[in-house]
């Protein structure tokens, strides 16, 4: 049985490098101006002044490195959410996480408009993304959480959804009363316009230091995910497990909406197709939903630049197309 197990998680981790490998190629020669192959291959061994050459190193590459490691890194996180809560609708945005991030960016931005010479970098947006992932997540945890520290699956849902319906709320009418409601509507929807190097290579090392302690944490996510009684029994301290689960949540959201903005559903729909196919031992889980959450939001993103081409369709508005009947699914299945 745990050979099985391995050797799927093997073979899903395989499938998905080779779909993520061909479609960061392919994210990376698609666009809305047209950049012949050999351009695009020469581009990654040149530095001449070419405006063919700067698109695909300055915008494309940076921009299908970062969906990957969103993709991956908040499906993650919704993996440990679903673990640490026994809640299958658990994910960051359901528990208002990825909101509470978009709207303390909402408030940046704010500052930004209000303030002219204040400049906030990439650093400076993941920090107001990180403090409010923090306080929305926080808030909702000690909303849907009983005596003893057990999480209500049913308060989760309806907190997350309140409290994440009001942050974007605050944020849409922040935006329109300083008239920025262009600048933020792809942050708000979800995007992967602003992409640049400096925020992928601040995500890649913020996310991997998250990935690498979620890795840690999984065998207790195993224990914690088959009851709180179970956990106690084997010596768990499970609001400490829980605890630290919620601040490396907190670090891959942050980071992932400091970059994208608010995409939701990634968490929800992709640890839940990795469990059917690995079981529900969380080391594996953990790197399967790292593959396959990059491979959803790299795919998400080229259909996002085509469908509508010239034009963008914000990715969270696909993503929600497809999370939202999963979602519908596991609370009517929970019912019965």
């Amino acid at each position: 049985m745990v050979r099985t197990r391995k050797m799927n998680t093997l073979i899903l981790i395989i499938i998905g490098c080779v779909l993520l490998f061909f479609g960061v190629a392919l994210s990376i020669s698609l666009g809305a101006k047209n950049i012949d192959f050999s351009t695009i291959i020469k581009s990654f061994f040149s530095n001449e002044n070419d405006i063919n050459v700067k698109i695909i190193k300055d915008v494309r590459i940076p921009r299908a490195l970062s969906a990957a490691l969103v993709g991956g890194f908040l499906a993650v996180s919704g993996a440990m959410m679903q673990g640490i809560t026994r809640n299958p609708i658990a994910e960051p945005s359901v528990m208002g996480v990825t909101q509470g991030a978009t709207f303390t960016i909402a408030i940046a931005f704010a500052l930004q408009r209000l303030i002219p010479k204040l400049a906030l970098g990439s650093f400076a947006l993941m920090i107001f993304s990180f403090f409010g992932a923090a306080i929305s997540g926080l808030l909702v945890y000690y909303m849907s959480s009983r005596r003893g520290g057990k999480v209500n699956p049913v308060k989760l849902a309806l907190a997350g959804t309140a409290i994440g319906t009001l942050l974007i709320s605050l944020a849409l009418g922040m935006s329109m009363y300083l008239n920025m409601a262009q600048e933020l509507s792809f942050w708000i929807s979800g995007g992967l316009t602003g992409a640049k190097w400096q925020g992928t290579i601040l995500l890649f090392i913020v996310g991997s230091i998250g990935v690498l302690l979620a890795i840690i944490m999984s065998p207790k996510i195993t224990i914690l995910s088959l009851g709180e009684d179970v956990a106690i029994g084997l010596g768990e301290n499970t609001n400490k497990v829980r605890f630290v689960c919620i601040l490396i949540i907190i670090l891959l959201t942050g980071a992932s909406v400091s970059v994208a903005g608010n995409i939701v559903f990634v968490g929800l729909i992709i640890p839940q197709i990795v469990k059917k196919i690995v079981g529900c031992d969380y080391k594996y889980i953990i790197p399967g939903s790292l593959v396959l959450g990059a491979v959803l939001l790299v795919y998400s993103d080229i259909f996002a630049r085509m469908i509508n081409a010239p034009y963008e369709t914000p990715i969270g508005s696909l993503t929600a197309l497809i999370g939202v009947p999963v979602f519908i699914y596991f609370v009517r299945k929970g019912d019965n």
